[in-house]
């Protein structure tokens, strides 16, 4: 809580010199460990190979394939913007490294066996090239990470923004996606605002407020501030104007931060059709390969799943029977792919004649609707485990948006009444877990405020998806089964 007040007199020392690199150093980082992991690779391989067999290769034409192997994934990396976004998306987006480079090795190969060339290619030392190479490029984003947030600390790299535009709404929307980011080299020194008089007196600021225009003018030319961004949604040119070229006084990255990425979407993009410019707000997430490979890995784990759990699935299925009348699965409609309904299964975990399946009435903490087997199975979430079934049959994910009920309730509204937005969610198949359940909102949801948090963390998901994402999370579920006491 900050106590903002008119005309607030600006910051009067100055601050350390240290010379201080931007975001934009790290792309360069990642790039050179890039590199270094494709050498390294190529020379540890042939020594790998030479304790297993001993020297039987031809080490020239070896180094002539890597080469061609690096230049290929390269051009991928290129292609795919790896490199646009360093750590972006909480640091999920560049774990396919690995899978671009085996795709680049893959297409190098297949193109030397096309051509008939490659008898005289050792397959073992192929294999441990591709092993190790792999496997430092999976380990180096880690290892990256780390190095920024160390150069992060010692204040080597850093990028200090201030927000523009003291609406409530818009300032807490900027601060929620950059919290979604998790980059470790961000930090928000404040919100500057010249409406002053319209500002409460003890607004309920996460972040210092900064003051007017000048205050942020002046917080700039003490080398305070390396980038601005203006949130107001519905700015007009001439206030974009004035704001403008009160900054370009002094050294600062201005940037808009547009309406779209406000209310709608953060993902939107210029498009093409023909020569035809197009400003696409919104895009079908998972699709083409992303889709099959979400679709493999969904029966995948659905099916080993059945069969590691099917014993404690079992004396589930027979405590239940023993400790309450009534059967053992409950049945529940619920939002699916496109918003179209669906029954999902559940171990019974309630009394037969107390139980809601419309979900309007939430279960609460001490609810005495739940049998005594229900509270250890919903507890630990084994009550989830029969939606595995709902995910070998193709409706439901292993990782997505939790299966909302139809008439689920948030307060006096009904969750998709509530919250702005909330249908979107459903442009993807519903999940057993989701990236909102291992960030702490499992569990009963009481409130706006925290339904609209979990629904963006959902399009958060939807929006960078990817099968390092999904095991993330998977092995995060895992660690909040253990030590989450929100559940009941």
């Amino acid at each position: 809580m900050l106590n903002v007040s008119e005309g607030q007199a600006p910051p009067t020392e100055l601050r350390s010199r240290k010379y201080r690199f931007t975001s934009n150093v790290i792309a360069t980082i990642i790039l050179g460990v890039d590199l270094l992991c494709l050498v390294l690779g190529s020379l540890l391989a042939p020594l790998a190979y030479e304790l297993i067999l001993g020297p039987r290769y031809f080490i020239e034409q070896h180094v002539n394939v890597a080469v061609l192997v690096g230049v290929n994934f390269f051009l991928i990396r290129l292609s795919r913007n790896s490199y646009a976004h360093p750590m972006g998306r909480g640091g999920d987006s560049d774990q396919a490294v690995a899978f671009e480079f085996l795709l680049a090795a893959l297409l190098v190969f297949a193109t030397i066996w096309q051509l008939g060339q490659a008898k005289p290619f050792s397959s073992g030392l192929a294999l441990c090239y591709l092993g190790l190479t792999a496997a430092l490029l999976f380990v180096s984003r880690f290892v990256v990470r780390k190095l920024v947030w160390y150069l992060v600390q010692a204040g080597h790299i850093g990028q200090r923004i201030a927000i523009y535009g003291a609406d409530l709404a818009s300032s807490e929307r900027v601060l929620r996606l950059l919290e979604l980011e998790r980059l470790p080299y961000v930090t928000v020194v404040g919100i500057a605002d010249d409406r002053t008089t319209r500002i409460e007196r003890e607004a309920p600021w996460t972040v210092p407020f900064i003051g007017s225009l000048d205050a942020l003018v002046y917080r700039i030319a003490q080398g305070d501030v390396d980038m601005v961004i203006i949130a107001l949604p519905m700015i007009s040119q001439a206030r974009l104007d004035q704001i403008t070229e009160a900054l370009q006084r002094v050294s600062v990255d201005i940037c808009l931060m547009p309406r779209e990425a406000l209310d709608l979407s953060q993902q939107y993009s210029m498009r093409f059709i023909g020569s035809l410019p197009l400003f696409a707000l919104w895009q079908r997430p998972m699709r083409d390969f992303n889709r099959i490979l979400k679709a493999i890995e969904d029966r995948a784990v659905a099916i080993l799943g059945l069969i590691l759990f099917s014993p404690l699935m079992l004396l589930t299925a027979i405590a239940i029977k023993l400790t309450s009348r009534g059967p053992v699965l409950f049945r529940q409609e619920r939002f699916g792919f496109n918003n179209v309904k669906i029954s999902v299964l559940k171990f019974r975990s309630m009394y037969v004649d107390r139980q809601d399946e419309s979900g309007a009435e939430r279960t609460v903490r001490g609810d005495s609707r739940v049998t005594p087997v229900g509270r250890i199975i919903r507890r630990l979430s084994i009550d989830e485990l029969p939606q595995l079934f709902n995910v070998v049959t193709g409706e439901m994910s292993i990782v997505g948006p939790r299966a909302h009920a139809t008439r689920m309730k948030v307060g006096d509204d009904y969750y998709f009444e509530a919250v702005r937005g909330y249908a979107a969610r459903h442009r993807v198949k519903p999940g057993i877990t989701g990236l909102a359940q291992v960030r702490g909102l499992r569990g009963e949801i009481a409130t706006v405020e925290r339904a609209k948090r979990r629904v963006e963390y959902d399009m958060y998901y939807i929006e960078n998806w990817s099968l390092m994402l999904d095991l993330r999370i998977i092995l995060e579920t895992v660690w909040r089964l253990i030590w989450d006491r929100d559940v009941y």
